[in-house]
């Protein structure tokens, strides 16, 4: 079966902790239901690179005016510090042309006020660092939001800079990257080191590996 893209967007001050466990999870084939299903894709407003807080260049694999949702399994939104300047409004707009044609989103810390602030939370079950922090985007939803790590609300995730790996447990449930009791394996293995979950993720390896 052909792969699925899954498109993270990338700009200047990207919180680099943020995303890395979903991103490194929808790439690795090791417990997927469908090895190789899914691939991931940077995209930037231009082919500019970026550097990210921690330091890091990276080059866009493409530009936000070339995404189109046809295209994608998901688009998935990393907090930066210029989220609540108005440079990155153009991703809250393409967040909303994603959600139209019913393909999902994910955004976690600052892109959450992005989401926020284009109307996007509004009616949906949300969370974000803390409520008042999206009360300055002037957003109709505070009645909506959750104090959770992570919320899934349909086709938006939604989370906080605090919560990388409940933020990948959502994205890869949303996307059905693994079958529910590998993915609950793998967030205690990766969240909370439980040699339980290991072990069951080792039991899966293996009995892959015999079939």
């Amino acid at each position: 079966m052909p792969a699925k893209t899954v498109h993270t967007a990338i700009y200047d001050t990207l919180a680099d902790w943020e995303v890395g466990a979903a991103t490194a999870h929808i790439n690795n084939p090791a417990w997927q239901v469908a090895p190789g299903a899914f691939e991931v894709e940077t995209v930037g407003l231009t082919r500019d690179p970026i550097t990210t807080k921690g330091g890091m260049r990276i080059t866009p694999d493409s530009t936000l005016a070339e995404l189109s949702p046809a295209e994608s399994a998901m688009l998935i939104l990393p907090g930066a510090d210029t989220w609540m300047t108005g440079e990155l409004t153009p991703f809250a707009r393409k967040a909303r042309e994603f959600l139209d044609a019913g393909v999902p989103v994910a955004a976690i810390c600052g892109s959450t006020f992005g989401l926020a602030q284009e109307g996007l939370l509004d009616d949906k079950a949300h969370t974000s660092n803390v409520a008042e922090f999206l009360v300055y985007s002037g957003y109709a939803g505070a009645d909506r939001y959750v104090e959770q790590p992570a919320v899934t609300d349909g086709n938006v995730v939604t989370a906080s800079a605090t919560a990388p790996f409940e933020f990948a447990r959502e994205v890869l449930g949303l996307l059905g990257v693994y079958e529910p009791h590998i993915l609950d394996a793998w967030y205690r293995l990766f969240a909370h080191g439980d040699p339980a979950a290991y072990a069951v993720l080792d039991a899966y390896d293996k009995a892959a590996a015999r079939a």
